[in-house]
């Protein structure tokens, strides 16, 4: 591979023989993004402005304005390695001031207007930020804990000298204040280019710093999960998930730059699956990175296809695994739509997928290792390999160590933690060159379990794993089978003390509709899972609740649920 193109390959296994990471000496992705493709007039960015109407801007205009931000920021001290805030939506100015930061060796610290004051506090004093770029929704917050910040010495909130209250500095007066044509800086992909914050599902959130390889691993994936769809100036690109999330920033928004294509910014304060279809509508929209909490509610809305003209060719999704009954909703829905789930991590990339183009998608499964990762499925406590079918946490390898992550910032013992030097080999008969090779090898804290064909299937993170009655349940598998009922929009399931199980199974249950019988759904319920599963896997306490508790990028938090006391 190059840096300015990902090979088309027709068969899985080719592609997992012959691609290899060959990333440039030198490397900038502002570069990269906007100044490599043969027509730099055509749009990049179409801004859908909610009360403005439709702003376009091409990879010129991107490259002029993100060249006069990086003069101002310049002006107000920021150079290389500092890092810098950037709190804004799907709007223009949040990847205008990723460009920029690069362009002068700054590290971008993607954050969303979605966090409350001790999130934004925590992170912009975890990273040692000296500036942030804000969106004014969230400009009080920051005047809030500003104080509590300390190498913070500059806000900059979107607007001008009109609407930008004492105390910050305009956006868009310094971009007009400065010139194009700044040197930009001499990078590599080993430059610090991100800090990227966990989710803090598992534990306070820890600061991922990348490099700016990070942006060519999350292109090369989307090019697969998209099937091998991104010919440049050919494809339109949307997400509703915020640009602050790895999988949109990098695996949606840049990977399309990065080939070429165009993305669709639409900022919104919901989530109305009616207008996400006219949306797509509007736009052409061809490829779609969709959580699959966004497809679940798409469900909502009858026979789309025949409402809307549609140019839909495929949706992608990763956060939390795909039921079944989306991937067949899909199938069943549209004509020649490929619904794509994918898996990766803050820290390790965008490693695990399926692709139409190479192999039939399985409801439910995480994929295969897309081109340029090994994976092995291990004992968590000694590492040794486990066979097919059994349960074992997961583990990556990369082809190139670049295009993960490189430390936890300020964490270096959990940054060791996080790694492990070698494999050994199971033993197995029929195992694959790729099965015996070593190096260093990437622990993920997740539980999965590997089939005959070589698909990967999520079982659970390894501490939401439930012990109940002498039994291992991974709660992943009864929130599935509990979602198959019509009166339940969303589910989290954990487990709970209980003297006599050890843990009892619990449900958290976000009701459909608000006319039900409580004690008629719970019986429901149980008999649903005990025919679909097994006996000692159905939830003794269930708890019915307008809302559940997640994460910004919507994953489930289970362990606020454990912390709830909720009567069944």
């Amino acid at each position: 591979m190059t840096w300015t193109v990902m090979p088309s390959y027709d068969e899985y296994e080719t592609a997992r023989e012959e691609f290899s990471w060959e990333l440039p000496d030198e490397y900038n992705p502002a570069v990269d993004f906007l100044r490599k493709h043969e027509d730099t007039s055509r749009t990049a960015l179409r801004y859908d402005h909610p009360d403005d109407g439709l702003e376009t801007y091409s990879f010129d205009d991107l490259d002029e304005r993100s060249d006069r931000l990086a003069a101002a920021l310049a002006d107000l001290g920021v150079t290389a390695g500092d890092r810098v805030g950037v709190v804004v939506p799907q709007k223009p100015q949040n990847p205008l001031t990723h460009l920029a930061n690069w362009k002068l060796g700054a590290v971008s610290v993607p954050l969303t207007v979605l966090f409350g004051r001790d999130a934004l506090q925590y992170r912009l004093a975890d990273s040692e930020a000296t500036a942030v770029v804000v969106d004014p929704s969230v400009r009080e917050t920051i005047d809030e804990i500003r104080d509590e910040c300390p190498a913070l010495e500059h806000v900059i909130e979107l607007g001008n000298a009109g609407s930008v209250r004492d105390g910050a500095h305009a956006f868009d007066d310094l971009v007009a204040s400065h010139e194009p044509g700044i040197d930009v800086y001499d990078a590599t992909p080993e430059t610090p280019t991100a800090i990227m914050y966990t989710s803090g599902s598992t534990g306070p959130p820890k600061g991922v710093r990348h490099s700016h390889a990070l942006w060519l691993g999350r292109a090369a994936a989307a090019y697969n999960y998209f099937d091998q769809g991104l010919a440049e100036g050919e494809a339109t690109l949307w997400t509703p998930a915020d640009w602050a999330w790895g999988a949109a920033l990098g695996g949606t928004l840049f990977a399309a730059w990065h080939h070429g294509c165009t993305i669709v910014g639409w900022p919104r304060d919901g989530f109305d699956p009616q207008e996400v279809y006219d949306l797509l509508e509007r736009h052409d929209v061809t490829k779609a990175f969709m959580p699959p909490t966004a497809l679940r509610m798409l469900m909502g809305v009858d026979d789309p296809e025949a409402r809307f003209d549609l140019s839909i060719e495929t949706f992608a999704s990763a956060g939390e695994p795909l039921t079944s009954e989306v991937v067949e909703w899909v199938d069943a829905t549209f004509d020649d739509v490929a619904i794509n789930e994918f898996y990766g991590q803050t820290e390790l990339n965008l490693v695990v997928g399926n692709s139409e183009t190479w192999f039939d998608t399985r409801p439910g499964s995480m994929g295969k290792p897309f081109p340029g990762y090994e994976v092995a499925v291990l004992d968590p406590e000694t590492h040794e390999r486990k066979e097919r079918g059994e349960v074992g946490e997961l583990a990556i390898k990369p082809d190139d160590r670049r295009v993960f992550f490189d430390e936890y910032h300020g964490l270096p013992e959990k940054t060791a933690n996080k790694q492990i030097e070698d494999v050994p080999a199971s033993g197995a008969s029929g195992e694959s060159e790729e099965q015996r090779s070593s190096g260093r090898w990437f622990l993920t804290d997740d539980l999965v379990e590997r089939d005959e064909d070589g698909y990967l299937w999520f079982v659970s993170r390894a501490d939401d794993v439930i012990l109940t009655s002498g039994y291992r349940v991974g709660p992943m598998e009864v929130e599935d089978a509990i979602l198959t009922h019509d009166a339940v929009e969303q589910v989290g399931v954990v487990g709970v003390p209980d003297e006599t199980r050890g843990e009892a199974i619990k449900a958290f249950v976000k009701p459909a509709r608000d006319e039900y019988d409580p004690d008629t759904l719970r019986e429901e319920i149980r008999t649903l899972v005990r025919d679909r599963l097994a006996e000692y896997e159905y939830p003794q306490h269930i708890a019915f609740v307008e809302t559940l508790p997640t994460t910004t990028t919507g994953k489930i938090r289970r362990r606020s649920l454990r912390e709830r006391d909720d009567e069944d």
